[in-house]
């Protein structure tokens, strides 16, 4: 795994050297290739200079802000370091919050941090000080030319930045219209005493990328010259009209967690 920048995590007056890599497999489990239907040759994307139609080399694309029309403004390398000229290598720790206080809506992507060359002390100090206080640090970073915001918290025995989504990224939900329903008390009783037998621990390895497992059976089938059968479609699901029947349909289809794994130890 290739670290994506060293640099430091900054704790007060505690610089503590770190190395940051993406705690993500951006593509996936299966990696398709784009290719011309007609001979199956592979295609490539190219950079095209819309007024002389040809193709640009790379070290010749540069970014620009249009101004006004066909007018543009670049921005260079240079540029964007005397923006963050000390903060480019630089996490820094601004302060602490409970995790909760942030809500799923704003996470977008995990990174690891390993502890760079030096002592050790200094980042399983900070891991261990978060696991007790229950807290994660506010940070800001800049990143492939831009500066984000994210937290970090204790995950295992390291530390892991989980990057946030700016508030100004998310758009707004009064956008979309709800309808006004009246909620009956009894059907309110039932979905929470549903929910309630529904509830146990969140176990992530119990949920499997099937789509990338049903891909790789297709192209097993293929490979092997067998025609891929389709399978059945499911019924269109349709909303729900006797709201009540339904609930007690599911609290006696889906029975307790906790009392099913009583039953079956018993057996």
């Amino acid at each position: 795994m290739r670290a994506l920048f060293s640099g430091s995590l900054s704790f007060g007056l505690i610089n503590i050297p770190v190395n940051l890599y993406s705690g993500v497999n951006e593509r996936g489990g299966i990696s398709l290739d784009m290719l011309h239907k007609k001979d199956l040759s592979p295609i490539r994307y190219a950079k095209i200079c819309k007024a002389e139609e040809k193709e640009i080399p790379y070290e010749e694309v540069v970014k620009g802000y249009e101004v006004q029309e066909g007018e543009y403004v670049v921005i260079t390398d240079e540029d964007f370091a005397k923006i963050y000229p000390k903060r480019t290598k630089t996490i820094e720790i601004h302060y602490f919050i409970k995790e909760e206080e942030v809500n799923s809506v704003y996470f977008e992507k995990p990174y690891f941090l390993e502890p760079g060359k030096g002592t050790p002390k200094a980042y399983f100090l900070l891991a261990d000080a978060l696991k007790k206080s229950k807290k994660v640090g506010v940070v800001t970073y800049v990143m492939h030319t831009r500066e984000h915001i994210g937290i970090v918290k204790p995950y295992g025995r390291g530390i892991i930045l989980n990057q946030l989504r700016y508030e100004s990224e998310l758009r707004n939900f009064n956008e979309i219209e709800l309808p006004i329903a009246k909620i009956d008390s009894k059907e309110m009783e039932m979905a929470l005493k549903l929910i309630n037998q529904l509830t146990e621990k969140f176990k992530p390895e119990k949920f499997k990328d099937t789509y990338a497992e049903m891909i790789q059976a297709i192209i097993d089938e293929k490979t092997k010259g067998k025609k891929v059968k389709a399978k059945k479609k499911e019924a269109p699901l349709r909303g729900v009209h006797d709201l009540m029947g339904k609930l007690k349909e599911s609290l006696k289809s889906y029975p307790h967690p906790v009392k099913k794994a009583v039953s079956a130890r018993k057996r």
